[in-house]
């Protein structure tokens, strides 16, 4: 039935989606059509559809005769991802509390619930996705065009390390989640209040709380990498 077929097809699409932030499918690894679509009960035309949708979106790449891969993490990508990450992420929090609307307000207050859940849960997997989505909806409320593409790939990345090293028994991590939290609520608070600037310069302290962690986690110290170049021997 068409209505079947629908669902089966977005319940694969969010499914996929949720696999790749978790890295339930790791970064790098190739997905198997047949596989996808004997486990959906669909064709694999339409499997093929929405690896196409997803390679638009930034979470596979596209391969010709080797299929979809999940999009890698290498030194170039993460350089690039510290490049961009603060200057998506400030232009994004003062576009956000520009054209904020109240119902996307209300989503984000309900995002940020079970971004708190999750964090006294000690869920790893739904604090980075409920994290994600709390940043996607900023994103919706910037409406432009331009930088949503941009925020969407940094977020894909962003919560593919997160679920790495934010785990709940890291327990050095205990009060930079307490802060992530704060500041959630600092953001809803100066979107609602429409100040701009505040929340431009939040978005870069907010980003700052997390990047000294994912530097050590990307340039241990027994693997240093200066993350503002690529090693000759890697590019």
């Amino acid at each position: 039935m068409p209505g079947d077929a629908k669902r089966n097809k977005s319940n694969c699409l969010e499914d996929l989606r949720r696999r790749i932030l978790t890295e339930k499918l790791e970064p790098g690894s190739y997905i198997d059509e047949t596989e996808i679509a004997e486990s959906y009960g669909m064709s694999r035309p339409p499997v093929r559809e929405m690896l196409r949708q997803l390679a638009g979106e930034g979470y596979v790449v596209l391969h010709e005769n080797r299929g979809a891969q999940v999009v890698p993490m290498n030194h170039k990508t993460l350089r690039n991802f510290f490049i961009a990450a603060p200057m998506v992420y400030a232009a994004i929090g003062r576009l956000a509390a520009q054209n904020a609307t109240p119902p996307q307000i209300m989503r984000l207050k309900d995002t940020q619930l079970l971004f708190r859940a999750a964090i006294r849960d000690g869920d790893t997997e739904q604090r980075a996705l409920t994290n994600e989505r709390f940043h996607s909806i900023m994103g919706e409320m910037a409406d432009n065009e331009f930088l949503m593409p941009s925020l969407k790939r940094l977020l894909i990345d962003h919560t593919r390390i997160g679920m790495t090293f934010y785990s709940p028994r890291n327990v050095d991590l205990a009060a930079q989640r307490a802060t992530a939290a704060q500041q959630h609520d600092q953001f809803i608070e100066l979107i609602e209040a429409g100040d701009a600037e505040r929340c431009a310069e939040l978005s870069i302290a907010h980003w700052e709380l997390s990047r000294a962690q994912i530097e050590s986690f990307v340039s241990p110290a027994t693997f240093f990498v200066p993350l503002g170049r690529v090693p000759d021997s890697m590019g």
